[in-house]
Protein backbone atom coordinates (compact mmCIF):
# COMPACT_ATOMS: atom_id res chain seq x y z
CA UNK A 1 0.00 0.00 0.00
CA UNK A 2 1.56 3.12 -1.19
CA UNK A 3 1.55 6.01 1.29
CA UNK A 4 -0.07 9.47 0.99
CA UNK A 5 2.29 12.64 1.54
CA UNK A 6 1.10 16.04 1.70
CA UNK A 7 3.67 18.81 -0.13
CA UNK A 8 3.62 22.03 1.85
CA UNK A 9 2.19 24.46 -0.57
CA UNK A 10 5.01 26.45 -0.94
CA UNK A 11 7.07 23.43 -2.09
CA UNK A 12 4.07 22.94 -5.27
CA UNK A 13 4.30 26.23 -6.01
CA UNK A 14 8.07 26.24 -6.29
CA UNK A 15 7.65 23.31 -8.55
CA UNK A 16 5.22 24.81 -10.58
CA UNK A 17 7.57 27.44 -11.66
CA UNK A 18 10.24 25.44 -12.50
CA UNK A 19 11.52 26.60 -16.37
CA UNK A 20 14.59 25.27 -18.55
CA UNK A 21 17.20 27.73 -18.02
CA UNK A 22 17.16 30.36 -21.23
CA UNK A 23 20.81 28.83 -22.01
CA UNK A 24 20.19 25.05 -21.76
CA UNK A 25 16.69 26.36 -23.72
CA UNK A 26 18.55 27.58 -26.23
CA UNK A 27 20.97 24.58 -26.70
CA UNK A 28 18.51 22.49 -26.84
CA UNK A 29 16.64 24.68 -29.76
CA UNK A 30 20.10 24.87 -31.72
CA UNK A 31 20.47 21.32 -31.67
CA UNK A 32 17.22 20.56 -32.58
CA UNK A 33 17.37 22.89 -35.64
CA UNK A 34 21.03 20.99 -36.78
CA UNK A 35 18.80 17.41 -36.11
CA UNK A 36 16.40 18.41 -38.52
CA UNK A 37 19.27 19.50 -41.00
CA UNK A 38 21.36 16.56 -40.32
CA UNK A 39 24.49 17.82 -38.90
CA UNK A 40 24.43 16.25 -35.55
CA UNK A 41 27.95 14.76 -34.62
CA UNK A 42 26.81 11.64 -32.15
CA UNK A 43 28.51 13.62 -29.14
CA UNK A 44 25.53 16.35 -29.92
CA UNK A 45 22.87 13.63 -30.67
CA UNK A 46 23.59 12.20 -27.42
CA UNK A 47 23.40 15.72 -26.30
CA UNK A 48 20.17 16.71 -27.26
CA UNK A 49 18.81 13.38 -26.24
CA UNK A 50 19.92 13.72 -22.46
CA UNK A 51 18.65 17.73 -23.13
CA UNK A 52 14.92 16.63 -24.52
CA UNK A 53 14.57 13.67 -21.98
CA UNK A 54 15.65 16.54 -18.66
CA UNK A 55 13.38 19.21 -20.95
CA UNK A 56 10.55 16.69 -21.14
CA UNK A 57 10.76 14.92 -17.22
CA UNK A 58 10.66 18.81 -15.71
CA UNK A 59 7.62 19.56 -17.93
CA UNK A 60 5.84 16.32 -16.45
CA UNK A 61 7.16 17.25 -13.27
CA UNK A 62 5.69 20.87 -13.22
CA UNK A 63 2.18 20.06 -15.13
CA UNK A 64 1.85 17.86 -12.14
CA UNK A 65 2.37 20.54 -9.38
CA UNK A 66 0.12 22.42 -11.59
CA UNK A 67 -2.76 20.19 -11.37
CA UNK A 68 -2.60 20.53 -7.89
CA UNK A 69 -2.89 23.43 -7.70
CA UNK A 70 -5.24 23.76 -9.99
CA UNK A 71 -3.62 25.96 -11.93
CA UNK A 72 -3.25 25.61 -16.34
CA UNK A 73 0.44 25.89 -18.05
CA UNK A 74 1.03 29.73 -19.20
Amino acid sequence: MAAVIEAPQQLIETVADIRFPPKADARLQHLMARNTEGQLTPNERDELEALAELSETMALVRAQALRLLGRSPA
